[in-house]
C-alpha cells in the first residue's frame, strides 16, 4: 500500500512531505467547522461571522508577494516549520483563553488573523518543496498524492470531526488542531531538501520586481495565471449564493446543501484516485481542455436546472474535473518555473486564486440580489466560456512549457 501511495523511486523526502500535508490538513479541516461554530456562539452578527472569515484571506492579498519572496530567499524547510510553529502558538493560546473562559470576540478575530498571516508564509514555502524532491515526470501523482489528502482531510474527516469536537467541548477542536500542525512540523522536519541559491538581487522588492518580471516575460505561465484568477472569479460568483440556490431554487434544504458539498468532495476523491491513469493516456494539454470546457457545462447546467438530483450530479463531476484541473496546473507551473523562482511565482497564483474568489463572491451577491439566483450562473458560463475561446489554442503551449 505504501509503495501504490509513495513509490519508492519518488524518494523518503517526498514521504516525508506527503505525511506532514495530510496531518496538517486533518487539522485544518478540524479548524474549517470549528471556527466559524465558535465565532457564531459569541455573536449574532453576520458582519463579525463574515469578517472572521475575511480576516483569514486578507493576508494573502498584503502579505503574498513578499512571503513569496521570503520563499526563495531563505531556507525553505526551515521557513515551513517556523510559520506553522508560529501557527500552533496562536492556535494554544487561544485554547488557552477558551479554556480559562477569557473569549470573546474580539480574541477570536485577532487569532483568526494572526493564523491567516502564518498560513501566507507556510503554504506559499510548502507548494515550493514538492518541485525540489521529485523528478518532473512524477509532479502529477505528487500534486494528485496532496490533493487527495487535501479532500480527505480538509473536506471529508475533518469538519465532521471538528463539529463534533465542538459539541463535546468548545476547546477540543483546537487541542487537535495543535497536536495536527505540531505532528506536521515535526514530519516535515525529518526532509532533506538540496541546497537553493538566494536571488543574486538585494532587497526584497526589488526580488519581487523581478519575479513578476519574469512571470509577465513568460507568457504561458503568465496566460495560466490570468486564466486560474479569471475561472475562479466566475466559479466564485454562483458559490457564493450556492446555500440559497440549494433552498429556493432547487429546493434541496439545509440537508440538502450539504449533499451538495460532499457530492464535490466525492466527486474530487475520485479525479485524484484516477488522475494518474488521465496523466498516462491523455496529453496535459486535452486534460486541461476537457477540464476547463466541464467548467463551462457545469455552470450552463445550473442555470437551467430545478431539479436537486441533477445539481447533485454536476456537483459531483465539479469536483471531479476541477481537481484533475488543480493537479495539471500546478503541475504544469511547477515543471515551467524554475526552482529559484518557484516561490514568487507560486505566490502570484494564490493571490490570483484568492483575489478571484473574493471578487467573485462580491459579485455574485450582487448580480442574484439585483437580477435573481441564476443571474450568476449566466455571467459564470458567460465569462468563463468567453476565457476559454480565448486562451484555447494557447493551452497546448501553456501545458508543455518546460523550464530550461
Amino acid at each position: 500500500m505504501l509503495e501504490a501511495i509513495t513509490p519508492a523511486r519518488m524518494g523518503t523526502p517526498f514521504r516525508w512531505l506527503l505525511a506532514s500535508s495530510w496531518t496538517s490538513n486533518i487539522g485544518d479541516g478540524i479548524a474549517l467547522a470549528a471556527g466559524p461554530l465558535l465565532i457564531a456562539s459569541l455573536t449574532d452578527s453576520a458582519f463579525l461571522v463574515a469578517l472572521a472569515a475575511l480576516l483569514q484571506r486578507l493576508p494573502w492579498v498584503v502579505l503574498g508577494l513578499w512571503a513569496g519572496a521570503l520563499a526563495d530567499r531563505l531556507d525553505r524547510r526551515r521557513l515551513v516549520i517556523v510559520a506553522n510553529a508560529l501557527r500552533a502558538v496562536v492556535v494554544a493560546v487561544l485554547c488557552a483563553f477558551i479554556a480559562t473562559d477569557h473569549v470573546d470576540v474580539t480574541v477570536v478575530l485577532v487569532a483568526m488573523l494572526l493564523m491567516g498571516v502564518a498560513e501566507v508564509f507556510a503554504d506559499t514555502t510548502a507548494q515550493t518543496l514538492l518541485p525540489m524532491v521529485v523528478a518532473p515526470r512524477d509532479l502529477g501523482t505528487g500534486n494528485a498524492r496532496l490533493q487527495a489528502g487535501f479532500l480527505t482531510g480538509n473536506q471529508l474527516v475533518g469538519p465532521p470531526v471538528g463539529a463534533a469536537l465542538f459539541a463535546a467541548g468548545t476547546a477540543w477542536p483546537f487541542v487537535v488542531q495543535v497536536v495536527c500542525v505540531t505532528l506536521a512540523v515535526v514530519l516535515v522536519s525529518r526532509m532533506a531538501l538540496p541546497a537553493v541559491p538566494p536571488p543574486s538581487s538585494s532587497g526584497t522588492r526589488r526580488e519581487i520586481r523581478d519575479g513578476l518580471r519574469w512571470l509577465w516575460h513568460h507568457p504561458p505561465v503568465r496566460t495560466l495565471a490570468l486564466v486560474i484568477f479569471s475561472f475562479n472569479l466566475t466559479w466564485a460568483a454562483p458559490w457564493g449564493v450556492l446555500v440559497l440556490y440549494s433552498l429556493e431554487r432547487v429546493q434541496m434544504g439545509p440537508v440538502g446543501y450539504g449533499l451538495l458539498i460532499t457530492s464535490s468532495a466525492v466527486g474530487g476523491i475520485l479525479g485524484t484516485l484516477l488522475y494518474g491513469r488521465l496523466e498516462r493516456r491523455f496529453s496535459l494539454a486535452n486534460l486541461m481542455k476537457v477540464c476547463l470546457s466541464l467548467e463551462v457545462v457545469f455552470h450552463l447546467v445550473l442555470a437551467l436546472t430545478t431539479t436537486g438530483w441533477v445539481a447533485m450530479v454536476c456537483l459531483f463531476m465539479f469536483g471531479a474535473y476541477t481537481f484533475v484541473w488543480g493537479t495539471v496546473s500546478n503541475t504544469v507551473r511547477q515543471r515551467a518555473v524554475p526552482t529559484a523562482y518557484q516561490g514568487r511565482v507560486g505566490s502570484v497564483y494564490l493571490i490570483g486564486l484568492f483575489g478571484g474568489i473574493v471578487v467573485g463572491n462580491a459579485l455574485g451577491g450582487v448580480l442574484a440580489e439585483w437580477w435573481g439566483l441564476t443571474a450568476p450562473f449566466w455571467f459564470a458560463f458567460v465569462g468563463a466560456g468567453i476565457t476559454l475561446a480565448l486562451v484555447w489554442r494557447q493551452l497546448a503551449h501553456i501545458a508543455h512549457a518546460e523550464a530550461p
